[in-house]
C-alpha cells in the first residue's frame, strides 16, 4: 500500500489506517478472537497506521491494538492514541456506560492539563505494553462534545500548560507528532490560532458529501504544514450503503436533502462506472495534506470489502460531478 508524509514530520502513514475503536467494543460486542483477526487482515493489506484511545472501551482498545502489535518490528508501523481522558477504577461492579459494551471497569475524567497528559500518556504506554507510541492526538476538546462552558475551561487548562506537555514528549524523542483529534472545524482553528500543531485526525467534516472544512480549515493547514487524517468518510454510513431507507447521516436518519443528494451521487458515481463507497475512500486523498484516511471497522470481512472497494480508481472526470452536489458549508 502507498504512504505519505504526514505534514513537515518525520513519520510517514499508509493511505488507508486502521480505527480501533470498533473492537473496542462501541455498540456491540466483538470478540478477542475477531479483534486480532480484524487487525491481521488490516496488516496483511499493509495497513500500517493504527489509531487508537483510552477512551475506546475503557482502555480495551487500547490492550487489544497493543497485544496485535507486540512482536512486529517497531519501524514497520505507526501508531496514535489520544490524550485528553484519565482513567480511574470504577466502583466494585459498576462500569459507567459510554457507548462501549463490556468495556474494561474504568470510569473516565476529562483532563487536559500538563500532569493529566503525562499521565494519560503513561498509562497508554502501559496498557498496549509497548514502550511509544508515534502520535498524540488531543481527544475530543471540542464544545460539540463537551458543552460551551466546559470546552472553554478545559480550552483554558490546555493552551496553559497541556501543550506544553506534547512540546516536550515531542522535544525529547517521545513521541513524533501531536495535534487534534476532533468532530468540528472550528476547536481546529481556535488551537491553530494559538499554537502549531502538526496533525488533525477530522472525522466526518472532509468527505464526498460534508465538505465543512474544505472553505476555512484546508487552507489553513496548507498554509501551516499541518497534515490531515480523514475519519468518518462515509458520514456514518450513507456514503456507504446508499440513500436506501434508514440510512444515517452524522449518526442520525438523513433528512430528505441528504437522501435527494445521496441518490444523484450514485447517478453520478454509476455513469462513471464507480461505486459511491469508492469515490467517498479516494476523495479526501485528492488534497495533498491529507496523510491518511482512517477506516473503522470491528470485521474482517468488512475491512477486506473497504479494501477490494478502494482498488477501483475513480475518473478525475467524475471529481467536478461529486463536487456539484456537495452539502455547502
Amino acid at each position: 500500500m502507498k504512504s505519505r508524509k504526514l505534514g513537515r514530520t518525520a513519520l510517514s502513514l499508509s493511505e488507508l489506517s486502521f480505527g480501533a475503536a470498533g473492537i473496542g467494543n462501541l455498540y456491540r460486542r466483538v470478540s478477542r478472537e475477531d479483534a486480532l483477526a480484524t487487525l491481521q487482515a488490516a496488516w496483511d493489506a499493509g495497513i500500517r497506521y493504527f489509531d487508537t484511545a483510552p477512551y475506546y472501551g475503557q482502555g480495551l482498545s487500547e490492550r487489544r491494538v497493543g497485544d496485535f502489535l507486540q512482536g512486529k518490528p517497531r519501524d514497520e508501523f505507526v501508531l496514535s492514541t489520544k490524550v485528553g481522558r484519565i482513567l480511574k477504577p470504577a466502583e466494585a461492579g459498576v462500569t459507567p456506560d459510554y457507548g462501549f459494551v463490556d468495556a474494561l471497569p474504568f470510569v473516565v475524567e476529562y483532563d487536559y492539563s500538563y500532569d493529566g497528559i503525562m499521565r494519560s500518556h503513561e498509562q497508554s504506554l502501559a496498557r498496549l505494553g509497548l514502550g511509544s507510541v508515534d502520535i498524540l492526538y488531543v481527544h475530543d476538546l471540542e464544545e460539540t462534545t463537551l458543552g460551551e462552558e466546559a470546552y472553554r475551561h478545559h480550552f483554558g487548562i490546555f493552551t496553559e500548560s497541556g501543550i506544553e506537555a506534547l512540546h516536550e514528549l515531542k522535544a525529547k524523542g517521545l513521541i513524533g507528532a501531536f495535534g487534534l483529534g476532533v468532530n468540528e472545524v472550528p476547536a481546529c482553528l481556535n488551537l491553530m490560532e494559538i499554537d502549531e500543531i502538526d496533525c488533525i485526525l477530522l472525522a466526518g467534516r472532509y468527505t464526498l458529501l460534508d465538505r465543512s472544512a474544505a472553505a476555512r480549515l484546508l487552507g489553513r493547514c496548507a498554509e501551516t504544514g499541518t497534515a490531515l487524517v480523514i475519519g468518518g468518510v462515509f458520514n456514518s454510513g450513507i456514503l456507504a450503503t446508499g440513500a436506501k431507507p434508514g440510512a444515517t447521516f452524522n449518526y442520525n436518519e438523513a433528512a430528505p436533502e441528504v437522501m435527494e443528494r445521496v441518490r444523484a451521487m450514485e447517478d453520478h458515481a454509476a455513469s462513471h462506472g464507480v461505486a459511491l463507497a469508492a469515490a467517498a475512500l479516494h476523495f479526501p486523498l485528492q488534497n495533498a495534506d491529507v496523510a491518511s484516511v482512517l477506516i473503522g471497522t470491528a470485521k474482517p470481512d468488512s475491512l477486506r470489502r473497504n479494501l477490494s472497494i478502494f482498488e477501483t480508481a475513480v475518473p478525475d472526470a467524475a471529481w467536478a460531478g461529486f463536487d456539484a452536489l456537495a452539502l455547502d458549508d
